[in-house]
């Protein structure tokens, strides 16, 4: 069976050293707060900041004494700890003004107090198979009583299950969740899911083809993402297939029906080989599929585990790649107060020049050659627009109630286009992204 990745993570988790980076890009800054009515997290007095101007970008699985680094490319949350939370990590990340969402362990539930601290972790990718030893304890009754509906599991023996049991059941994950709550109701609860959210045939789970677990997992959590690497898998049947992501957190919010907060898992350095990197272009184009189709929140998963190198800052240590994320992550955050506001649905229709998809891409997304988001704010309307295929095309928009002449300013290109009866054409590159701030001709 492949064995998840972050359980290989965890298993070679080490401390990291401390050393500088800087991609000339300035701190975000703060923004007037809005009403709490405006943002998804009000219903929390002491969850993610409900400022429009804060967008959740974020790492997995940190160490603390990196904090600094992260913040300097545009990281404002950091998503669990090892061994922790502790005393020690607390105040390095508190020094730092960095966000965190943690375990509810003593330590954790002692700072209840601490507006540092936005969210509480669930069992991170319960979906997966589980060790026998440390998660089921070698208690095959554990399983029986966890899935009772599973009948082939309710006749194994533990030399059946071997090193890797069944996923947590979704009623396990929901009663955790009801306990978390319990113990602190004014915070949010984040679900991290795996591969299985995006693609049903994964092996890692022990359950392999069941997709109607998700929607029962997703009642154990506020805030839900799941995590799947295109371009860094050892996953033939994934390797290459960028729409996974986007379909994946598609499903998210099918599954929740608009009941939870979406955030999504992104591969961003080579992991467990240097023949299976991401290219920044790549990433970004991953990061725009995300926004596009919902995400509201973006967690970098930094590691690098090639055959006898770990590290956890594999992301920090590649400069081009640090750059390019760090880039996007301040466009993401000067864009903020848009990415918050409602989107305006079926405001734009796209043609595009090849309109060629590829087979997956026709199967899971409805045939996207250029995924679109439109958002209107502070009198502009803003289009959002990432090629969904890994080749070039020329794209014609059609937006919807624009005056007859109109100016797109292409955010962050230096140039600007002239729309006509609400039409606008570009080029694209593979996997590219084009912002645009529409303005009505003076």
């Amino acid at each position: 069976m492949t064995i998840p990745l972050r359980h290989m993570i965890r298993l070679a988790m080490a401390a990291s050293t401390v050393l500088g980076l800087s991609c000339g890009c300035t701190p975000q800054a703060d923004s007037a707060a809005c009403s709490p009515a405006m943002s998804p997290y009000a219903a929390w007095e002491n969850g993610p900041p409900t400022d429009p101007g804060f967008f959740p970008i974020a790492v997995y699985l940190q160490a603390p004494q990196n904090a600094s680094r992260y913040k300097q490319i545009g990281i404002n949350t950091y998503i669990d700890l090892w061994k922790g939370p502790t005393e020690e990590q607390l105040a390095e990340l508190r020094r730092h003004g960095m966000k965190l969402i943690c375990q509810q362990n003593e330590v954790g539930l002692k700072y209840r107090g601490d507006p540092m601290i936005i969210g509480w972790m669930q069992v991170d990718e319960p979906d997966n198979a589980q060790s026998m030893e440390k998660v089921w304890k070698n208690n095959v009754e554990a399983i029986r009583q966890a899935w009772p509906d599973e009948k082939p599991w309710q006749e194994r023996t533990l030399e059946d299950w071997g090193q890797w049991g069944p996923p947590y059941s979704p009623q396990q994950i929901v009663a955790r969740y009801k306990e978390m709550v319990a113990n602190d109701p004014t915070r949010p609860v984040y679900l991290g899911l795996g591969v299985g959210v995006a693609w049903d045939e994964w092996q890692g789970r022990r359950r392999a083809d069941h997709p109607q677990d998700y929607p029962r997992y997703i009642d154990g959590a506020d805030i839900v993402g799941f995590d799947i690497y295109p371009f860094a898998t050892s996953a033939t049947a994934v390797l290459g297939q960028v729409h996974y992501v986007p379909y994946g957190v598609r499903r998210l919010g099918n599954w929740s029906q608009g009941r939870k907060i979406l955030w999504n898992s992104l591969e961003c350095t080579a992991m467990t080989s240097l023949d299976r990197k991401p290219t920044p272009e790549q990433v970004r184009g991953e990061v725009w599929m995300s926004l596009v189709h919902g995400s509201m929140g973006i967690i970098y998963f930094a590691h690098v585990m090639e055959k006898d190198r770990f590290s956890e800052t594999g992301l920090l240590d590649d400069t081009a790649m640090a750059e390019a994320v760090c880039r996007t992550n301040r466009q993401i955050a000067r864009l903020a107060p848009v990415l918050n506001s409602p989107t305006v649905p079926l405001a734009a229709t796209v043609q595009a020049d090849p309109p060629d998809v590829s087979r997956d891409n026709a199967r899971f997304l409805d045939g996207q050659p250029v995924a679109t988001m439109v958002k209107q704010h502070d009198g502009a309307t803003y289009l959002f627009a990432v090629r969904m295929e890994g080749s070039p095309c020329k794209a014609t928009f059609t937006i919807k109630d624009l005056p007859a002449r109109a100016t797109a300013e292409v955010i962050d290109e230096d140039r600007t286009l002239q729309l006509v009866d609400g039409r606008l054409t570009d080029q694209f590159d593979a996997y590219g992204v084009h912002l645009y701030r529409i303005t009505p001709l003076q």
